[in-house]
């Protein structure tokens, strides 16, 4: 579906000289590699999870992916299509749905914008109707749609972007920071419809998020990227695996203790009655939990993976 190859993308920046006129004859330009020398594969149906910190070049890659920018140098292979030609048949095949751009007509209901976006797309009225009825039900949304969107809150207004966005039934979608912004509900109510809509209609699917916990409940595969290189490409329990030394061990006690018990048992890394949470390395837990049934009155106990946050670092340190 995707093939990617040896992918760079390099801006040129101005640089200020001595005068105007070394400015006006002699220009020196900054040159800053936003994606340097990438490559991956991405199969039908997968879902990926693109992330890095601000300036990693994942926004950079993705518009590279559906052909807004053009790459300094490589290759990319979409569907058996070059991006970069804008090929109609191409286009009407993919979509690029954003967090913080907005296609929306601000001062009209969204409905009018998904009628606008069933004619650049060519979407036969039948097969309209039914993709609006669709995607209008996994999002409850449909008393939505009479709306003008700059009545809508952004959570509402993320649910229109999506409908206008996958209108045309898309086989590939980038999702470029979907839930930047929301409230956690709303956020829950995307990655619901992300997760229902790629089990549906088989899309695949690359997801960029700076919430870790939009590519935890997503995405199977992370392809991890930093000054636009890739880092690591692979499972995400393998990662976890990889680079995650350490569980939390969650205790919910029956009764307060006190402090020099709780150390017995190991330093806190936090405790506020009724809860105490541990971080013990993993060779350590059999041994740990021993201790706690020892020590410990209580009646709950889990044991956690690191916050995937955590491990990201850990990857991003080394």
């Amino acid at each position: 579906m995707i093939k990617v190859g040896n992918l760079t993308k390099i801006y040129k920046s101005p640089v200020k000289g001595k005068n105007f006129l070394t400015d006006l004859f002699n220009r020196q330009y900054k040159e800053t590699k936003a994606v340097d020398n990438i490559s991956f594969e991405i199969g039908e149906n997968e879902l990926v999870g693109l992330i890095g910190p601000n300036g990693a070049g994942k926004t950079t890659t993705l518009k590279m992916l559906s052909g807004i920018l053009y790459p300094s140098s490589g290759n990319v292979n979409i569907l058996g299509f070059n991006p970069f030609e804008k090929n109609y048949k191409f286009l009407e095949k993919i979509s690029f749905v954003m967090g913080q751009r907005n296609q929306l007509i601000w001062d009209l209901p969204a409905v009018e914008t998904f009628y606008l976006n069933k004619e650049i797309y060519n979407v036969s009225e039948a097969r309209f109707k039914k993709a609006v009825g669709d995607l209008t039900e996994i999002l409850r949304a449909k008393d939505l749609l009479t709306k003008p969107v700059k009545t809508l809150s952004l959570g509402e207004r993320m649910k229109m972007e999506l409908i206008a966005g996958l209108i045309h039934n898309p086989k590939i979608i980038f999702f470029d920071e979907p839930t930047i912004g929301l409230d956690i509900f709303s956020q829950e109510v995307i990655r619901d419809f992300i997760k229902q809509y790629h089990k549906e209609f088989k899309a695949t699917i690359i997801l960029t998020s700076h919430y870790m916990e939009d590519v935890k409940r997503l995405a199977k595969r992370l392809i991890v990227i930093n000054k636009g290189k890739i880092l690591y490409d692979g499972l995400l329990k393998e990662i976890v695996e990889k680079y995650s030394q350490e569980k939390q061990v969650v205790v919910t006690l029956e009764k307060e203790v006190d402090a020099k018990t709780l150390s017995l048992v190991g330093k806190p890394l936090s405790y506020t009655f009724p809860k105490v949470i541990y971080k013990f390395n993993r060779s350590r837990i059999p041994e740990k939990i021993n201790l706690i049934n020892k020590l410990l009155p209580y009646i709950d106990l889990t044991i956690d993976e690191e916050p995937i946050e955590e491990i990201i670092k850990t990857l991003f340190r080394e």
